[in-house]
């Protein structure tokens, strides 16, 4: 019976393997459609991958398996896999959820606590501290669906606002780097000159990690796609040069 049982075991173990295919794709946010960065995909119960700066993931999994996308401030995303190898999916920002209300209150005062906004009729305006100075009003008293408006520091100060100061920033930095990341991205580019130059991929990594860091005070910065490519090329010919 036991080399009956190894047998069966072998074979399903090689039916698991044969069944695996690579998934990939890319990550972005539903409303401004920017790749999200640091996203975390996994096969439920097996493997995870991160999302890189332009939202690629690649993963192995079985068809029919789950696929779980998790960001902090977005809402968990689960998918089942299909025939569908390559995928474009989007991620729902949780703040961009909340209701609005249509509220006219200049005569009053409010305090945000816990989460929620509290009438603050008794509270001095001196002893207020700098989280609890908040406005409230809104966009326009012509229209007949005002939208609830609050504005002041703590709309500033927040941990969620703060993140999203820095996501900003970090969608600004990729945005001056579009022409870096469409050369350095290109299958083509990267099988054109490991084929000029005899390079595996391992030396092509490290010819790339150089070439970053000789361009390191300007990080490129605003260049064109042509000019990235250009100084890619003349950096190979030059290294390729000082190797011989």
């Amino acid at each position: 019976m036991k080399p009956h049982l190894f047998l069966v075991f072998g074979l399903l173990l090689c039916w698991n393997a044969y069944g695996q295919v690579t998934y990939s794709g890319n990550v972005i946010d539903a409303l401004d459609k920017k790749y999200l960065e640091g996203v975390e995909v996994s096969v439920l119960g097996k493997n995870k991958v991160l999302t890189n700066s332009r939202g690629y993931f690649s993963i192995s999994a079985i068809m029919g398996d789950t696929l779980q996308l998790s960001f902090p401030g977005f809402l968990e995303r689960k998918i089942v896999l299909n025939e569908e190898r390559f995928m474009l999916l989007e991620l729902q920002d949780r703040a961009r959820l909340l209701p609005t209300f249509q509220v006219k209150a200049e005569p009053y005062r409010f305090r945000f606590k816990d989460g929620k906004l509290y009438l603050s009729e008794d509270e001095p305006e001196a002893e207020k501290r700098l989280s609890q100075q908040v406005g409230l009003g809104t966009i326009s008293s012509d229209s007949p669906q005002g939208v609830l408006v609050i504005y002041g520091p703590i709309s500033y100060f927040t941990k969620r606002n703060r993140q999203l100061r820095q996501y900003e920033e970090k969608l600004e930095w990729l945005r001056r780097r579009a022409g870096y990341l469409e050369v350095i991205d290109s299958d083509s580019i990267r099988n054109e000159l490991m084929a000029n130059y005899r390079l595996d991929r391992t030396q092509w990594d490290h010819t790339i990690v150089r070439f970053n860091e000789f361009h390191q005070a300007h990080e490129f910065l605003d260049w064109s796609k042509e000019r990235v490519l250009n100084a890619l090329r003349e950096f190979f010919r030059i290294e390729n040069y000082l190797s011989d």
